[in-house]
């Protein structure tokens, strides 16, 4: 049985293909992208099969989004990150969601608690973890709340006790510190 070969594109063409809306983009960016943004989608979602929809929706609105990216602000990976971690925290607040979790019976939710067991995320794959764990502690507590378990900046604020700008200062300057380990 013959295996599909992965598509890996560099930064700038997978920029440059999904302006261009070209297929092959859409495929690269499967193939290089959808184990990371899943997995950040499940830290948030942790049903796999809503996690599934979110993670296909982010792609498309990576795909119809793509015009809006401006690689001076950031790197392609983080902006489809964001989204990804938008639009999870977007359907946790939704209220299809919060009444489609009222609804389960028992036999669903002794199923959600065993799937809940299986999910995790691996940041180690991309390094991620090691990284964060190198930020000063005020960093990493932040970056922990807002982008692995889907707090918003307020939420975390008020979690933390801290004023709501310290949250955004911490927030921007735990990416800037992350930011320059990559380069």
């Amino acid at each position: 049985m013959a295996t599909a070969k992965k598509i890996s594109l560099s930064e700038e063409e997978l920029v440059n293909a999904l302006k261009r809306q070209d297929t092959i983009a859409i495929k690269a960016l499967y193939d290089m992208y959808s184990g990371a943004l899943f997995g950040v989608i499940s830290r948030i979602i942790q049903q796999t099969e809503i996690a599934e929809d979110v993670l296909q929706e982010t792609f498309v609105k990576i795909w119809n989004s793509a015009g809006s990216y401006d690689s001076s602000k950031g790197r392609l990976f983080t902006w489809m990150m964001n989204v990804a971690r938008n639009l999870s925290i977007d359907k946790l607040r939704s209220k299809d969601f919060k009444n489609s979790n009222k609804n389960q019976d028992i036999e669903n939710n002794v199923d959600f608690i065993d799937q809940q067991k299986k999910v995790s995320f691996n940041a180690d794959t991309l390094g991620l973890k090691e990284m964060v764990t190198t930020l000063k502690p005020d960093f990493k507590d932040v970056l922990d709340m807002v982008y692995f378990k889907g707090y918003t900046h307020v939420e975390t604020a008020e979690e933390l006790n801290l004023p709501l700008g310290t949250v955004k200062t911490r927030v921007r300057m735990a990416i800037l510190e992350l930011r320059k380990k990559f380069n």
